[in-house]
């Protein structure tokens, strides 16, 4: 996997809600100097408005696959690198290929893959325009959050080598499948097939435990409810 570009910013107003300013950090700028710190919770000069849904210990860098643009530009979206709020825009890696629990040595730092963005309201507000958030979950493009095992300098472009894999864990793609899986729309083979890749995605254990337990909250309730 290749680093394109690095991408930071603080929060700022982005827009309004029901009379009440918005903020956010989804706003971006391309670092010029070659390399940058990075700690367990961010890039220097970096930051979340909201730690609340964004950020933490399990979400201090946020990677986008540059390919994703022309994608994104094909269905007519107006977006570029660093558009939808990522730190790290990256090449030769997607949510295919990269895994939950991947340990990558990027500079002087380790990180490790801990879960697929779940689009927001925000992101909206940035690309100004609603349908950019259920784009972005029918079509995977979601990217992965990096949790910072070392922290350390990293390089602003050039290689992030891969350090460490299970081949036993779930890909980012098939984590962002069964969080948004409409289990009404399954058959039974179909349901039973959900169910096995459900449980090694909820038992993935690089997976973030917030978002470990969102998920387990949510297939419990498409139990519940007979799906």
């Amino acid at each position: 996997m290749s680093v394109e570009g690095v991408f930071v910013g603080r929060p700022s107003v982005l827009g309004t809600q029901r009379g009440e300013p918005v903020y956010s950090a989804i706003t971006k700028h391309r670092v010029d100097a070659a390399e940058l710190r990075l700690t367990e919770l961010n890039l220097d000069g970096d930051d979340q408005a909201d730690r609340t849904v964004h950020g933490g210990p399990d979400k201090a860098v946020y990677a986008y696959p540059a390919e994703h643009y022309r994608d994104w530009a094909a269905d007519s979206f107006e977006l570029a690198p660093g558009a939808v709020g990522e730190n790290v825009s990256c090449t030769g890696a997607d949510e295919r290929t990269v895994r939950i629990g991947d340990v990558w040595q990027w500079g002087d730092a380790l990180v490790s893959v801990s879960q697929p963005r779940s689009p927001c309201f925000k992101l909206a507000m940035k690309a100004g325009r609603k349908d950019v958030v259920p784009a972005m979950i029918d079509s995977g493009r979601s990217g992965w959050y990096l949790r910072v095992l070392r922290p350390g300098l990293v390089p602003t472009s050039g290689p992030m080598v891969l350090a460490e894999r299970d081949l036993a864990c779930p890909t980012v793609a098939e984590v962002y499948l069964v969080s948004f899986a409409n289990g009404a729309k399954l058959d039974d083979a179909q349901r039973a097939a959900f169910r096995e890749l459900a449980e090694r995605v909820t038992g993935a254990p690089g997976l973030a435990e917030r978002y470990r337990q969102g998920l387990l909250k949510k297939l419990a309730k498409l139990v519940d409810s007979g799906r």
